[in-house]
């Protein structure tokens, strides 16, 4: 129980710092035999000035770029890997790690106006920004678009593959509203909400949630989602700034 507990603990303070990439996932996929690549950015601009685990980069103030490039590799799926980077003023540039990941859409008859599918993702990542070095994370995939609205949901089953910081596997659930005002511009709001441990979810004032208002647009063939988050529990970060650039081919 005590060990339990433990694990607990560092993994609250483990979700804190803002992630690599913060992106609710939904039915984009590169067409078979395409080439894509998005890049992900975000800064804390105000939160916790304290590492949250021993060889931990404090998160605020650190700019994070996570360049994502990714491959249609049939109709329904897509391949892709991560390079996170980071900046910190006091401790400078930083190469934080690799991840890849494999993504499923099943097929969509003619008409229709839901959506679903799966990622999984595997990664080695620096003890800067986990704990735990080899970690995976299993997305569900769900939405619909409706007239002007879109609306997704995302569950998020993460958990530590080895390492002495291994911790217990965890569900976050994130979630997507945007509301088409004209061509390549859609105004919402994206929700991340990490629930906790499997064995103990529930506390959720001990868990990073964070709201998003968010504007995607495109300019000049250039796909933009820019957002700017506040956290909602008193663990969160408290303002974050985030930006993901699809790089046209």
């Amino acid at each position: 129980m005590k060990r339990f507990a433990i694990w607990f603990c560092l993994h609250a303070s483990l979700a804190f710092a803002a992630p690599e990439e913060i992106q609710v996932y939904m039915d984009e996929m590169d067409a078979p035999g395409q080439f894509g690549l998005d890049v992900h950015n975000n800064t804390v601009l105000s939160g916790s000035g304290a590492s949250d685990y021993p060889g931990a980069v404090p998160p605020v103030h650190v700019y994070r770029m996570t360049p994502e490039f990714s491959y249609g590799l049939t109709e329904n799926f897509e391949l892709g890997a991560y390079f996170l980077s980071s900046y910190s003023a006091t401790t400078g540039p930083a190469y934080d790690g690799t991840k890849l990941r494999i993504k499923y859409i099943a097929t969509k008859e003619p008409g229709q106006t839901d959506f679903w599918g799966a990622n999984l993702e595997v990664g080695k990542l620096a003890t800067a920004v986990s704990q735990a070095p080899w970690n995976a994370e299993l997305k569900g995939i769900y939405g619909f678009r409706q007239g002007k609205w879109t609306v997704a949901f995302n569950a998020n089953l993460a958990w530590s593959l080895s390492g002495p910081g291994a911790l217990p596997p965890s569900l976050e659930l994130d979630s997507k509203v945007a509301w088409s005002v004209k061509k390549d511009l859609a105004l919402g709001f994206e929700s991340y909400n990490g629930v906790g441990p499997v064995r103990r979810m529930g506390y959720l004032g001990q868990e990073s949630q964070t709201l998003y208002a968010v504007v995607d647009t495109a300019v000049a063939g250039w796909d933009l989602n820019l957002g700017l988050g506040r956290g909602l529990s008193s663990v969160s970060d408290q303002w974050i700034l985030k930006g993901i650039v699809g790089v046209p081919f």
